[in-house]
């Protein structure tokens, strides 16, 4: 029981289980934001709430075109608010950028053995044998 309990705890579940709570709650806002601001818009530009009554018929089979449509425009303006609301906010603020691997030292290869060794060496790890020094 008290590895369940450690794996519970560890940092990545309670952080997976902070972002699903999140992400319903950030769901419903964005819904409530398409169903009450965006439908009546496109409403009032394209002379209907929504698509969901959009759609043709072939041999029978109902295509509905306009439940696509509805999903499709949720998923960009969900899209586009975490965008936004999130990741704009925290490019500014540096906290989404990696931080830059070193630079790796400059190196040669020793002529007599072509063993990798540091640009600096004047001799050879490998070999012994005496490398030029780079100049300036």
């Amino acid at each position: 029981m008290s590895g369940f309990r450690a794996f519970l705890f560890r940092g990545n579940v309670v952080d997976l289980a902070v972002a699903v709570v999140i992400g319903a709650a950030f769901g419903a806002v964005v819904t409530a934001f398409v169903k009450d601001l965006i439908a009546p818009l496109v409403a009032a530009l394209a002379g209907k709430p929504d698509f969901g009554a959009v759609g043709f018929t072939v041999n029978g089979s109902r295509f509905a075109v306009g439940d696509f449509l509805d999903a499709l425009i949720s998923f960009v303006l969900i899209a586009a608010a975490i965008y936004f609301v999130v990741i704009v906010p925290l490019e500014k603020a540096g906290r989404l950028h990696a931080p830059e691997a070193p630079a790796e030292p400059p190196v040669k290869v020793c002529p007599f053995c072509l063993e990798t060794v540091p640009a600096a060496a004047t001799r050879c790890r490998a070999c012994t044998s005496m490398l030029e020094v780079a100049g300036p």
